[in-house]
């Protein structure tokens, strides 16, 4: 189902591709290119109708999944768009800038690695530069990798580097930013269904969503004096370039969800539009799930 199909009803179990996918595997961070099925990120379907004209975002994680359908909602949305990459991402970004720019707004895409405090501080000074102030931040960029052998298979290294992408950056990303966000902004983190129900394979990752759910309650309740709300999405399985670089067998990858599939990133994007708009003005503290069906608290 596309979006200009929403209005007809279409039994959302098979409105996308179902497993059993091609056996696929990447090394990280992994790239939309091979991806069969190809992941939709709202390209031949999202409309935009000037929720956020505008606005001035930030988004971490956005050259592909999720923070590439997030940025191209955003920008038929109206709004300009800062969003950050690893630098071996380069060729996946400049698609996202040119989804963003045939939108016709700005695109800026920043090589970093969010896991240093500096380079976050580039970020955000880089992007008031660019725009004079931030309306949205959105931290999405996230670091997973399954380990089926359980905790012992948890290397010092691999747990460092989930911590700080997942949470470190995230804290201080909404710290340097938040002088920077007017009464009226908001900031949406991705949190995610293994904050609820972690998979033990991903004990680590799972146990940063879980704090990005603490994080975004508590934050909310510190900056609504400010007039900025604070809200998360929590995602069920989404068919992204993570997934083949970070799981070892994508045969029946969503399967698990009672929809019978994983997500696209295009079904993401909506979620974090309504959230930064101003039909969401009474919503913070919140985390919006978007699990296909998995019963959450």
């Amino acid at each position: 189902m596309t979006m200009n199909d929403a209005r007809s009803s279409q039994d959302p179990t098979t409105a996308h591709p179902r497993p059993d996918f091609p056996d696929q595997n990447q090394e990280h961070p992994g790239w939309t290119g091979p991806m069969d099925p190809p992941p939709d990120h709202g390209e031949d379907s999202y409309r935009g109708s000037g929720l956020l004209e505008g606005a001035k975002t930030v988004l971490t994680g956005g050259d592909s999944g999720i923070g590439r359908a997030v940025a191209l909602a955003f920008a038929r949305e109206g709004a300009d768009v800062l969003f950050t990459h690893l630098p071996e991402e380069a060729d996946e970004a400049r698609e996202t800038v040119r989804l963003v720019e045939d939108a016709g707004r700005t695109a800026i895409a920043f090589p970093c690695d969010i896991r240093e405090e500096e380079r976050c501080r580039e970020v955000v000074g880089r992007a008031v530069n660019e725009f004079g102030r931030i309306d949205v931040l959105v931290n999405n960029a996230a670091y997973q990798m399954s380990q089926p052998d359980g905790i012992g298979a948890i290397t010092t290294e691999q747990f460092d580097r989930v911590v700080r992408t997942n949470l470190y950056a995230m804290f201080w990303l909404c710290k340097l930013a938040a002088p920077h966000i007017p009464s009226g902004g908001s900031i949406i983190n991705t949190t995610s269904v293994q904050a609820y129900k972690p998979s033990p394979h991903l004990l680590d990752y799972a146990m940063t969503k879980g704090a990005i759910v603490t994080f975004t309650q508590g934050l909310a309740q510190m900056l609504v004096e400010k007039g900025i709300r604070v809200n998360a999405v929590a995602p069920g399985p989404v068919w992204t370039p993570l997934i083949p670089a970070t799981l070892p067998d994508t045969a029946e990858f969503g399967k698990q969800a009672p929809m019978g599939r994983p997500a696209q990133p295009a079904e993401m994007a909506p979620a974090y539009v309504f959230l930064a708009s101003r039909h969401a003005s009474f919503i913070t503290a919140e985390v919006m799930n978007a699990t296909g069906g998995t019963p959450l608290p």
